[in-house]
């Protein structure tokens, strides 16, 4: 049997330290995302663009590009505030879906939830268009599948 000295002991309890970190390379994959992961970030993203496009419209709107001829003002109170509202929710979900981060998928299933609610609820502000509705339950359903296929690949 071979003595260990104490001048080895001291090599490898440092070499094995858990406080060190190794720095991070961006030319790396992470070794940790799987399938689903990666599709539920494809997801997120292209639902910042349809977010993105759905705010600028919005601010088409308020600013007089889009939206109805006769102009923002003349709009009953309840169509400017909604309009308002989904102009600036959509850009902040937008951005916090194209991160990925968690604060962003809750602002957008936020703004999905309150377009349909509008939609149904209060359909002499925007028409009462059931397309949307449908459009944004389809898209809620997929997130949702994504996230829980996300959350079985990593059981920790």
């Amino acid at each position: 049997m071979t003595e260990i000295t104490k001048t080895e002991i001291t090599d490898v309890q440092q070499n094995n330290d858990p406080a060190k970190l190794e720095p991070v390379h961006a030319e790396q994959p992470q070794e940790n995302d799987g399938r689903w992961t990666a599709r539920l970030v494809l997801f997120l993203r292209i639902m910042a663009g349809v977010s993105m496009l759905k705010g600028l419209y919005h601010w088409a709107a308020v600013i007089g590009i889009a939206g109805p001829p006769e102009g923002f003002e003349a709009q009953p109170l309840a169509w400017q505030t909604g309009t308002v509202f989904f102009a600036v929710i959509d850009l902040v979900a937008a951005v916090g879906l194209w991160l990925a981060a968690a604060w962003g998928a809750v602002v957008w299933l936020t703004a999905a939830v309150s377009m349909a609610a509008v939609e149904v609820l209060f359909p002499q502000v925007y028409g009462g268009r059931i397309i949307v509705v449908v459009f944004e339950g389809a898209l809620l359903f997929g997130y949702l599948f994504l996230a829980i296929q996300s959350a079985r690949e990593h059981p920790q």
